[in-house]
């Protein structure tokens, strides 16, 4: 909770967030929730968060690497915006651009 409550107030200020292990399923629903909670018609516009793959085309372990504990794609990066500001985040092999507009 204390992390989602850190990356909301970071965006909320105009900041982009990047994480570089992403969220879990939980903490961007979480995350999504309270955005929703802190929209208002002058104020904050929501944010704006795209989650990428740590390496393409990485495949899952298969039966005996999950038996010998090996995990599967592994961590990803998200990145975290206002929805004002960000106007485009795009994803080209090792490359993440992002259009931001300021304020």
């Amino acid at each position: 909770m204390e992390k989602i409550r850190l990356i909301l107030d970071d965006v909320m200020e105009g900041n982009i967030v990047v994480l570089e292990k992403g969220l879990s399923p939980e903490e961007q629903s979480r995350l999504i929730e309270m955005t929703m909670m802190e929209i208002s018609p002058d104020g904050f516009s929501g944010i704006e968060m795209e989650t990428y793959s740590a390496r393409e085309g990485q495949s899952s372990p298969g039966f005996f690497g999950k038996l010998l504990g090996k995990k599967g794609p592994g961590a990803r990066m998200t990145v975290i915006g206002p929805a004002n500001q960000m106007k485009t985040i795009k994803k080209d092999k090792d490359l993440i651009s992002a259009w931001v507009s300021s304020r």
